[in-house]
């Protein structure tokens, strides 16, 4: 059985697809994940790491807006960190994810291991929220997973 990476890089190799990352919380995690896969050069064109709201409207083009109005963690950045990686590596898919991996950080609107993950995928941005329990490594692992989940879901 192929693990889920491996499963990701078939499926972007045999629908001829580039995929980019836009990291926050993950903090690069969900592109180390990738690249554990051999032959992962043929759909992985770059990885983002955006963990200020600087970095975020800079390479990723986040509207100051939406991070004043809604946050950094929020399916409105998701979606706009997803949009961002795509249009700004070329790629047609984009995975993005942002959230609060704690310990600290949390609110009661937004407790820790509250996740967002943006997929674009062609022209269509599916966001999910997650909600995560566990350390700092467990959501930050956890977001990978569901992240990865996600794209295989929305990949044609």
């Amino acid at each position: 059985m192929c693990s889920l990476e491996e499963q990701v890089v078939l499926k972007l190799k045999e629908n001829n697809l580039q995929v980019s990352f836009a990291e926050s919380c993950t903090g690069g995690l969900l592109s180390g994940r990738l690249v554990n896969v051999a032959g992962v050069s043929d759909v992985f064109g770059e990885g983002y790491v955006t963990y200020s709201n600087e970095a975020k409207k800079r390479l990723l083009g986040v509207s100051e807006a939406s991070l004043k109005d809604f946050g950094a963690v929020s399916p409105q950045v998701a979606e706009e960190m997803a949009r961002g990686a795509a249009h700004a590596s070329g790629s047609s898919c984009a995975v993005s994810v942002t959230g609060i991996a704690g310990p600290d950080g949390g609110t009661p609107e937004k407790p820790v291991g509250l996740v967002y993950i943006g997929c674009f995928v062609m022209g269509k941005v599916k966001v999910e929220k997650k909600c995560f329990q566990g350390s700092r490594a467990d959501v930050r692992a956890k977001s990978v997973e569901a992240a990865l989940k996600l794209l295989l879901m929305c990949l044609p």
